[in-house]
């Protein structure tokens, strides 16, 4: 199975997007939605794409629906959020690749770069800097990856390690 891009939004996006779902009764029409919210449809359908992938949206026949995941994450106290959205972020691909590189080195930790040229092979058709920069802020939300602008080291999170 090929890895599958994640689209350019924040998990506070996501979470907007469950949170006015849970507003219309748990369902809606896309593009009323977009109306509703006064977002560009573009957007919007990026929001979307992230939390289908996420597991926590459905989108049968041009509505958006929240999942009985998506629901939990709702009714869930932010850190049980961040544990059931990284148990969902680490069945995606692209993080379970970047997660398996970085259990590969000493200290699990590398250059920026090196995951940047890493996203570059797996994605070539994609923005590598922009996709860098969604996976880290995803991964950081979820506790999955940090980021030290300080040393340009990109690494596994760990409590210790912040």
């Amino acid at each position: 199975m090929p890895i599958e891009p994640l689209p350019t939004t924040g998990i506070s996006k996501i979470l907007g997007l469950l949170e006015v779902l849970d507003d219309h009764g748990g369902k809606e029409d896309i593009y009323r939605l977009a109306q509703d919210l006064h977002m560009p449809f573009g957007e919007l359908l990026l929001a979307i794409k992230g939390a289908e992938m996420l597991g926590v949206v459905e989108t049968p026949g041009g509505d958006a629906v929240i999942s009985p995941l998506g629901k939990r994450v709702l009714e869930s106290s932010i850190n049980e959020k961040k544990v059931l959205l990284k148990e969902q972020m680490l069945k995606l691909k692209v993080f379970q690749h970047i997660v398996r590189l970085l259990e590969r080195v000493e200290q699990h930790e590398v250059p920026q770069e090196i995951v940047v040229e890493e996203l570059t092979v797996l994605l070539p058709q994609e923005q590598p800097h922009q996709l860098f920069t969604t996976l880290l802020n995803w991964g950081r939300y979820g506790e999955i990856f940090g980021y030290s602008r300080d040393s340009d080291l990109f690494y596994l999170y760990t409590p210790e390690k912040q």
